[in-house]
Protein backbone atom coordinates (compact mmCIF):
# COMPACT_ATOMS: atom_id res chain seq x y z
CA UNK A 1 0.00 0.00 0.00
CA UNK A 2 1.23 3.51 -0.77
CA UNK A 3 0.80 5.84 2.23
CA UNK A 4 1.40 9.59 2.47
CA UNK A 5 2.10 10.34 6.12
CA UNK A 6 1.77 13.93 7.33
CA UNK A 7 3.34 14.48 10.74
CA UNK A 8 6.20 15.90 12.78
CA UNK A 9 9.89 15.10 13.12
CA UNK A 10 10.75 17.93 15.49
CA UNK A 11 10.75 19.37 18.08
CA UNK A 12 10.55 16.21 20.16
CA UNK A 13 7.12 15.33 21.59
CA UNK A 14 4.73 12.39 21.68
CA UNK A 15 3.50 13.17 18.16
CA UNK A 16 7.08 12.85 16.87
CA UNK A 17 7.58 9.47 18.56
CA UNK A 18 4.22 8.26 17.27
CA UNK A 19 5.04 9.20 13.67
CA UNK A 20 8.49 7.63 13.86
CA UNK A 21 7.34 4.33 15.33
CA UNK A 22 4.31 3.91 13.07
CA UNK A 23 6.10 4.78 9.82
CA UNK A 24 9.01 2.48 10.74
CA UNK A 25 6.59 -0.37 11.37
CA UNK A 26 4.62 0.25 8.16
CA UNK A 27 7.84 0.12 6.15
CA UNK A 28 8.82 -3.12 7.89
CA UNK A 29 5.54 -4.64 6.65
CA UNK A 30 6.32 -3.73 3.06
CA UNK A 31 4.25 -0.58 2.61
CA UNK A 32 5.57 2.43 0.70
CA UNK A 33 5.57 5.50 2.94
CA UNK A 34 6.22 9.12 2.02
CA UNK A 35 6.71 11.52 4.93
CA UNK A 36 5.45 15.10 4.62
CA UNK A 37 6.45 17.36 7.49
CA UNK A 38 7.25 20.92 8.43
CA UNK A 39 11.00 21.22 8.06
CA UNK A 40 13.91 23.48 7.31
CA UNK A 41 17.57 22.59 7.10
CA UNK A 42 18.06 20.67 10.32
CA UNK A 43 19.99 17.65 11.52
CA UNK A 44 18.33 14.29 10.95
CA UNK A 45 16.86 12.85 14.17
CA UNK A 46 17.97 9.37 15.11
CA UNK A 47 16.05 6.16 14.39
CA UNK A 48 14.01 7.60 11.54
CA UNK A 49 13.26 5.34 8.57
CA UNK A 50 14.82 5.90 5.18
CA UNK A 51 11.83 7.10 3.18
CA UNK A 52 10.80 9.76 0.73
CA UNK A 53 10.39 13.13 2.41
CA UNK A 54 8.62 16.35 1.49
CA UNK A 55 9.43 19.53 3.43
CA UNK A 56 6.48 21.83 4.12
CA UNK A 57 7.46 25.47 4.74
CA UNK A 58 6.50 27.06 8.04
CA UNK A 59 6.72 30.35 9.93
CA UNK A 60 6.81 28.92 13.45
CA UNK A 61 7.02 25.45 14.98
CA UNK A 62 6.89 24.30 18.60
CA UNK A 63 6.05 21.16 20.56
CA UNK A 64 2.44 22.35 20.80
CA UNK A 65 1.51 23.87 17.44
CA UNK A 66 2.81 24.89 13.99
CA UNK A 67 2.12 27.90 11.78
CA UNK A 68 2.69 27.10 8.07
CA UNK A 69 3.46 29.62 5.35
CA UNK A 70 0.81 30.38 2.72
CA UNK A 71 2.89 28.35 0.26
CA UNK A 72 2.57 25.18 2.38
CA UNK A 73 -0.90 24.32 1.06
CA UNK A 74 0.29 24.39 -2.55
CA UNK A 75 3.42 22.36 -1.73
CA UNK A 76 1.27 19.76 0.03
CA UNK A 77 -1.29 19.56 -2.80
CA UNK A 78 1.35 19.29 -5.53
CA UNK A 79 3.24 16.64 -3.56
CA UNK A 80 0.15 14.48 -3.01
CA UNK A 81 -0.70 14.79 -6.69
CA UNK A 82 2.80 13.54 -7.56
CA UNK A 83 2.98 10.78 -4.93
CA UNK A 84 -0.48 9.37 -5.82
CA UNK A 85 -0.95 7.60 -2.46
CA UNK A 86 -3.63 5.02 -1.76
CA UNK A 87 -4.34 6.75 1.55
CA UNK A 88 -3.29 9.95 3.33
CA UNK A 89 -2.70 9.70 7.07
CA UNK A 90 -2.31 12.93 9.05
CA UNK A 91 -0.91 12.77 12.55
CA UNK A 92 -2.51 16.09 13.41
CA UNK A 93 0.01 18.74 14.41
CA UNK A 94 -2.30 21.50 15.68
CA UNK A 95 -1.71 23.46 12.51
CA UNK A 96 -4.10 25.45 10.28
CA UNK A 97 -3.16 23.01 7.52
CA UNK A 98 -5.12 20.32 9.38
CA UNK A 99 -8.33 22.17 8.50
CA UNK A 100 -7.56 22.36 4.77
CA UNK A 101 -6.59 18.72 4.40
CA UNK A 102 -10.12 17.34 3.84
CA UNK A 103 -10.70 19.82 1.02
CA UNK A 104 -7.35 19.01 -0.59
CA UNK A 105 -7.91 15.26 -0.39
CA UNK A 106 -11.47 15.56 -1.65
CA UNK A 107 -10.22 17.46 -4.69
CA UNK A 108 -7.63 14.72 -5.34
CA UNK A 109 -10.13 11.97 -4.44
CA UNK A 110 -7.81 10.55 -1.78
CA UNK A 111 -8.99 8.76 1.39
CA UNK A 112 -7.98 10.72 4.48
CA UNK A 113 -7.28 9.36 7.96
CA UNK A 114 -6.32 11.44 11.01
CA UNK A 115 -4.81 10.67 14.39
CA UNK A 116 -6.10 13.17 16.94
CA UNK A 117 -3.57 13.49 19.78
CA UNK A 118 -4.93 16.42 21.78
CA UNK A 119 -4.91 15.55 25.50
CA UNK A 120 -7.86 15.82 27.86
CA UNK A 121 -8.58 15.67 31.57
CA UNK A 122 -10.07 12.20 31.80
CA UNK A 123 -13.06 10.10 32.70
CA UNK A 124 -15.75 11.95 34.59
CA UNK A 125 -13.88 15.25 34.40
CA UNK A 126 -14.50 18.32 32.35
CA UNK A 127 -11.95 19.17 29.72
CA UNK A 128 -9.41 21.63 31.02
CA UNK A 129 -10.64 25.09 30.09
CA UNK A 130 -8.40 26.85 27.63
CA UNK A 131 -6.12 25.11 25.14
CA UNK A 132 -7.54 21.57 25.33
CA UNK A 133 -11.22 22.57 25.31
CA UNK A 134 -10.62 25.05 22.50
CA UNK A 135 -8.78 22.43 20.45
CA UNK A 136 -11.65 19.93 20.74
CA UNK A 137 -14.28 22.54 19.91
CA UNK A 138 -12.20 23.86 17.03
CA UNK A 139 -11.37 20.49 15.51
CA UNK A 140 -14.68 18.65 15.86
CA UNK A 141 -16.46 20.34 12.89
CA UNK A 142 -13.46 19.61 10.64
CA UNK A 143 -12.93 16.02 11.82
CA UNK A 144 -16.39 15.27 10.43
CA UNK A 145 -14.81 15.60 6.97
CA UNK A 146 -12.10 12.97 7.58
CA UNK A 147 -12.83 9.39 6.47
CA UNK A 148 -11.61 8.08 9.82
CA UNK A 149 -10.34 9.68 13.02
CA UNK A 150 -8.06 7.61 15.23
CA UNK A 151 -8.10 8.24 18.98
CA UNK A 152 -6.39 6.37 21.81
CA UNK A 153 -9.29 5.48 24.11
CA UNK A 154 -13.03 4.95 24.31
CA UNK A 155 -13.30 8.00 26.58
CA UNK A 156 -11.84 10.21 23.87
CA UNK A 157 -14.16 8.63 21.30
CA UNK A 158 -17.17 9.55 23.42
CA UNK A 159 -15.93 13.12 23.82
CA UNK A 160 -15.63 13.66 20.06
CA UNK A 161 -18.94 11.91 19.36
CA UNK A 162 -20.58 14.28 21.82
CA UNK A 163 -19.23 17.16 19.76
CA UNK A 164 -20.78 15.93 16.52
CA UNK A 165 -18.16 13.63 14.98
CA UNK A 166 -19.87 10.48 13.65
CA UNK A 167 -19.14 7.70 16.11
CA UNK A 168 -18.78 5.10 13.35
CA UNK A 169 -15.95 7.17 11.87
CA UNK A 170 -13.97 7.27 15.13
CA UNK A 171 -11.59 4.34 15.57
CA UNK A 172 -9.94 3.50 18.88
CA UNK A 173 -6.37 2.36 18.22
CA UNK A 174 -4.23 2.93 21.32
CA UNK A 175 -0.57 3.81 21.23
CA UNK A 176 1.69 0.79 20.96
CA UNK A 177 5.21 -0.04 22.11
CA UNK A 178 7.92 -2.18 20.56
CA UNK A 179 8.05 -4.66 23.45
CA UNK A 180 11.31 -6.21 22.26
CA UNK A 181 13.15 -2.90 22.24
CA UNK A 182 11.41 -1.61 25.39
CA UNK A 183 11.90 -4.56 27.70
CA UNK A 184 13.47 -5.35 31.08
CA UNK A 185 17.22 -5.74 30.86
CA UNK A 186 20.64 -4.94 32.26
CA UNK A 187 21.49 -1.33 33.04
CA UNK A 188 24.27 0.47 34.89
CA UNK A 189 22.22 3.62 35.55
CA UNK A 190 22.02 3.05 39.31
CA UNK A 191 25.77 2.65 39.54
CA UNK A 192 26.26 5.74 37.38
CA UNK A 193 24.15 7.90 39.70
CA UNK A 194 25.10 6.09 42.92
CA UNK A 195 21.50 5.17 43.62
CA UNK A 196 19.98 2.29 45.57
CA UNK A 197 16.44 3.16 44.43
CA UNK A 198 15.66 5.15 41.30
CA UNK A 199 12.51 7.05 40.31
CA UNK A 200 12.03 8.59 36.83
CA UNK A 201 9.91 11.32 35.30
CA UNK A 202 10.14 11.52 31.50
CA UNK A 203 8.30 14.20 29.54
CA UNK A 204 7.98 17.92 28.96
CA UNK A 205 8.70 20.30 31.81
CA UNK A 206 5.50 22.27 31.24
CA UNK A 207 2.48 23.36 33.32
CA UNK A 208 0.16 20.64 32.02
CA UNK A 209 2.62 17.95 33.13
CA UNK A 210 2.33 19.06 36.79
CA UNK A 211 6.01 18.32 37.45
CA UNK A 212 6.13 20.84 40.29
CA UNK A 213 3.67 18.72 42.30
CA UNK A 214 6.07 15.77 42.02
CA UNK A 215 9.08 17.91 42.96
CA UNK A 216 7.35 19.41 46.01
CA UNK A 217 6.13 16.01 47.18
CA UNK A 218 9.62 14.57 46.73
CA UNK A 219 11.20 17.40 48.74
CA UNK A 220 8.61 17.08 51.52
CA UNK A 221 8.94 13.28 51.67
CA UNK A 222 12.59 13.44 52.77
CA UNK A 223 13.54 10.44 50.67
CA UNK A 224 16.56 8.40 51.74
CA UNK A 225 20.08 9.42 50.62
CA UNK A 226 20.37 6.44 48.28
CA UNK A 227 17.10 7.26 46.48
CA UNK A 228 17.31 9.48 43.40
CA UNK A 229 14.78 11.10 41.06
CA UNK A 230 15.80 11.53 37.43
CA UNK A 231 14.00 14.28 35.49
CA UNK A 232 14.28 13.48 31.79
CA UNK A 233 13.02 16.19 29.46
CA UNK A 234 13.00 19.88 28.72
CA UNK A 235 10.42 22.62 28.54
CA UNK A 236 9.43 26.14 29.57
CA UNK A 237 9.42 25.49 33.34
CA UNK A 238 12.79 23.77 33.57
CA UNK A 239 14.84 26.93 34.18
CA UNK A 240 12.52 28.14 36.95
CA UNK A 241 12.21 24.78 38.76
CA UNK A 242 15.71 23.34 38.54
CA UNK A 243 17.42 25.87 40.89
CA UNK A 244 15.00 25.04 43.73
CA UNK A 245 14.95 21.25 43.37
CA UNK A 246 18.49 20.03 42.92
CA UNK A 247 20.98 17.37 43.88
CA UNK A 248 20.74 18.23 47.61
CA UNK A 249 17.31 16.56 47.46
CA UNK A 250 18.46 13.65 45.31
CA UNK A 251 16.96 15.19 42.15
CA UNK A 252 19.02 14.94 38.96
CA UNK A 253 18.06 16.96 35.89
CA UNK A 254 19.16 15.23 32.69
CA UNK A 255 17.42 17.52 30.21
CA UNK A 256 16.26 16.20 26.86
CA UNK A 257 17.84 12.82 26.04
CA UNK A 258 17.86 12.40 22.26
CA UNK A 259 19.48 8.97 22.14
CA UNK A 260 16.81 6.28 22.37
CA UNK A 261 19.22 3.62 23.63
CA UNK A 262 20.14 5.93 26.49
CA UNK A 263 16.46 6.47 27.35
CA UNK A 264 15.92 2.71 27.36
CA UNK A 265 18.97 2.25 29.60
CA UNK A 266 17.49 4.78 32.05
CA UNK A 267 14.13 3.01 32.12
CA UNK A 268 15.67 -0.44 32.53
CA UNK A 269 17.70 0.74 35.50
CA UNK A 270 14.85 2.52 37.29
CA UNK A 271 12.36 1.17 39.81
CA UNK A 272 9.41 3.57 39.51
CA UNK A 273 8.01 5.75 36.72
CA UNK A 274 5.98 8.78 37.84
CA UNK A 275 3.66 10.82 35.58
CA UNK A 276 1.63 13.48 37.47
CA UNK A 277 0.05 15.15 34.40
CA UNK A 278 -3.08 17.30 34.51
CA UNK A 279 -4.01 16.30 30.93
CA UNK A 280 -2.87 13.52 28.59
CA UNK A 281 -3.93 11.61 25.50
CA UNK A 282 -2.26 8.25 26.03
CA UNK A 283 1.31 8.73 27.19
CA UNK A 284 3.88 6.84 25.15
CA UNK A 285 6.43 7.52 27.89
CA UNK A 286 4.17 5.74 30.36
CA UNK A 287 3.78 2.75 28.05
CA UNK A 288 7.55 2.62 27.51
CA UNK A 289 8.14 2.60 31.27
CA UNK A 290 5.56 -0.15 31.74
CA UNK A 291 7.08 -2.19 28.92
CA UNK A 292 10.49 -1.98 30.62
CA UNK A 293 8.97 -3.42 33.78
CA UNK A 294 8.79 -0.33 35.99
CA UNK A 295 6.22 0.18 38.69
CA UNK A 296 4.14 3.06 37.32
CA UNK A 297 2.27 5.81 39.12
CA UNK A 298 0.17 8.24 37.09
CA UNK A 299 -2.83 10.54 37.34
CA UNK A 300 -6.24 9.49 36.02
CA UNK A 301 -6.16 11.74 32.98
CA UNK A 302 -6.64 10.98 29.30
CA UNK A 303 -6.40 7.23 28.90
CA UNK A 304 -3.57 6.77 31.43
CA UNK A 305 -5.89 5.68 34.22
CA UNK A 306 -7.45 3.13 31.87
CA UNK A 307 -3.99 1.76 31.07
CA UNK A 308 -3.14 1.24 34.75
CA UNK A 309 -6.55 0.06 35.97
CA UNK A 310 -7.10 -3.24 37.81
CA UNK A 311 -3.66 -3.47 39.35
CA UNK A 312 -1.32 -2.66 36.47
CA UNK A 313 -0.14 0.45 38.35
CA UNK A 314 -1.13 3.10 40.85
CA UNK A 315 -3.63 5.76 39.77
CA UNK A 316 -3.89 9.06 41.64
CA UNK A 317 -6.15 12.10 41.41
CA UNK A 318 -5.01 15.39 39.88
CA UNK A 319 -6.80 17.28 42.69
CA UNK A 320 -4.71 15.69 45.43
CA UNK A 321 -1.64 14.65 43.45
CA UNK A 322 0.94 16.27 45.70
CA UNK A 323 -0.46 14.86 48.98
CA UNK A 324 -0.89 11.40 47.45
CA UNK A 325 2.64 11.48 46.05
CA UNK A 326 3.98 12.56 49.43
CA UNK A 327 2.42 9.41 50.92
CA UNK A 328 3.21 6.97 48.11
CA UNK A 329 6.81 7.88 47.23
CA UNK A 330 8.25 6.64 50.57
CA UNK A 331 6.12 3.48 50.36
CA UNK A 332 7.49 2.67 46.90
CA UNK A 333 10.99 3.47 48.15
CA UNK A 334 10.78 1.19 51.17
CA UNK A 335 9.05 -1.82 49.57
CA UNK A 336 11.04 -3.17 46.60
CA UNK A 337 8.88 -6.30 46.54
CA UNK A 338 5.86 -4.08 45.79
CA UNK A 339 7.58 -2.25 42.93
CA UNK A 340 8.78 -5.56 41.49
CA UNK A 341 5.23 -6.94 41.47
CA UNK A 342 3.78 -3.75 39.97
CA UNK A 343 6.50 -3.76 37.31
CA UNK A 344 5.62 -7.31 36.31
CA UNK A 345 1.94 -6.44 36.06
CA UNK A 346 2.73 -3.30 34.04
CA UNK A 347 4.81 -5.28 31.56
CA UNK A 348 2.05 -7.87 31.17
CA UNK A 349 -0.59 -5.17 30.59
CA UNK A 350 1.45 -3.77 27.69
CA UNK A 351 1.93 -7.26 26.22
CA UNK A 352 -1.82 -7.88 26.46
CA UNK A 353 -3.10 -4.57 25.06
CA UNK A 354 -0.49 -2.10 23.86
CA UNK A 355 2.03 -3.72 21.54
CA UNK A 356 3.12 -1.87 18.42
CA UNK A 357 2.52 -5.00 16.34
CA UNK A 358 -1.19 -5.12 17.27
CA UNK A 359 -1.42 -1.38 16.68
CA UNK A 360 -0.12 -1.72 13.11
CA UNK A 361 -2.41 -4.65 12.33
CA UNK A 362 -5.43 -2.59 13.42
CA UNK A 363 -4.17 0.35 11.35
CA UNK A 364 -3.79 -1.82 8.24
CA UNK A 365 -7.35 -3.08 8.69
CA UNK A 366 -8.60 0.48 9.02
CA UNK A 367 -6.83 1.52 5.80
CA UNK A 368 -8.49 -1.39 3.97
CA UNK A 369 -11.93 -0.42 5.29
CA UNK A 370 -11.48 3.18 4.19
CA UNK A 371 -10.28 2.15 0.73
CA UNK A 372 -13.25 -0.18 0.33
CA UNK A 373 -15.65 2.70 1.04
CA UNK A 374 -14.03 5.30 -1.23
CA UNK A 375 -13.66 5.62 -5.00
CA UNK A 376 -10.35 4.37 -6.36
CA UNK A 377 -7.47 6.80 -5.62
CA UNK A 378 -5.28 8.40 -8.26
CA UNK A 379 -2.76 5.56 -8.26
CA UNK A 380 -5.41 3.03 -9.36
CA UNK A 381 -7.34 5.05 -11.93
CA UNK A 382 -6.43 5.18 -15.58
Amino acid sequence: MRIAWIGKKSPFCGNVTYSREITNALLDRGHQVSFLHFAQEESEPENWPNLREVSLPFIYKSQVYTIPTFKATKVLTDSLREIKPDVVHASLTLSPLDFFLPEICEELRLPLVATFHTPFAGKGAKLISGTQLLAYQLYAPFLVNYDRVIVFSQIQRELLAGMGVREENIAVIPNGVDTVKYSPGFSQIKAEFKADRLFVYQGRIAPEKNVEALLRAWKQSAMGPGTKLLIVGDGPLKSSLEPFYGSEYGIIWLGFVADEDRRIEILRGADVFVLPSLVEGLSLSLLEGMSCGLACLATDVGADGEVLEKGAGIVISTKTARSQLKTLLPVLQDHPELTTLLGQKARQRVLDRYTLSKNITLLEELYKEVLAQRPLPLSRRA
